[in-house]
């Protein structure tokens, strides 16, 4: 793959993001590709999000891994395995995720969509976004945040997705998401409740969002992510299935 580094300017400094194109890219007088946005979990940009958006790159894609976190560079990334374990580390997790909040990030998602446009590689008028766990809900929360660029929306394991007492809760504006949605949700994840996929069907048929929720039975909470305890290889191998589907149909689709 070709990876390659880009300095985003934003409204509280300079955020890093990596461009991960297929083999053989960039091809001199190519076309260029359709783009996918990759939010990582709250644990950071770390080897396992790099090969992530290689594997989907691969596929076809122009992938932007975005570091989220850049506001606390002190912090993570974090090792999956144990940072909830130690009381210093996940105090410093819960530091990251308090700056990188949903209305922060969509702000830097502003941002990078207009770096993204100065890249001839790139297809940067209609994008993807894909996100896991905290990245999930970012990913959904570009779609409403920026409607009128992201054409497709996918959220693995995604946490306080439809939460009626956060005002960030990425539900709210499910009026304004023109992109098709794919939602891969965890059985019995504590963060994406029975009652919050109720609320979360409601708000989208009510705004008549295409969308589609799909539960993972057996799967917990962080399955698509190879470096978590919890990985589930049967229900990662269909998330992959699901995400090329919905940009396949959505990306490429339109590039057509």
């Amino acid at each position: 793959m070709t990876v390659s580094k880009l300095d985003v300017r934003t409204d509280d400094g300079v955020m890093d993001a990596y461009l991960h194109l297929p083999p053989g890219q960039p091809a001199a007088g190519g076309a260029a590709l359709p783009t996918v946005i990759m939010y990582a979990d709250a644990f950071g940009v770390r080897p396992v999000a790099h090969a992530m958006a290689d594997r989907l790159a691969s596929a076809g894609y122009a992938v932007v891994l975005p570091n989220v976190a850049y506001r606390t560079p002190e912090a993570g990334p974090f090792d999956a395995a144990t940072a909830f374990s130690d009381p210093e580390t996940r105090a410093q997790l819960g530091a990251v995720m308090q700056k990188a909040n949903p209305t922060a990030v969509m702000r830097d998602t502003a941002a990078l969509l207009t770096a993204l446009d100065d890249i001839p590689e790139v297809s940067s008028e209609k994008v993807g976004t894909i996100g896991y766990c905290m990245g999930g809900r970012l990913a959904f929360s570009a779609a409403g945040a920026h409607p009128d660029r992201v054409a497709a929306a996918a959220s693995f394991h995604g946490g306080r997705l439809a939460v009626d007492d956060d005002p960030d809760s990425p539900h709210k504006r499910a009026a304004n998401v023109s992109a098709r949605l794919y939602f891969g949700v965890a059985d019995e994840d504590g963060s994406c409740t029975p009652e919050d996929q109720a609320r979360l069907a409601a708000a989208l048929d009510a705004a008549k969002v295409d969308y589609r929720l799909e539960l993972y039975p057996g799967a917990l909470h962080g399955f698509a992510v190879n470096d978590m305890p919890v990985y589930d290889e049967a229900a990662a191998t269909r998330h992959w299935e699901r995400a090329t589907e919905l940009f396949d149909a959505t990306l490429k689709a339109a590039a057509v």
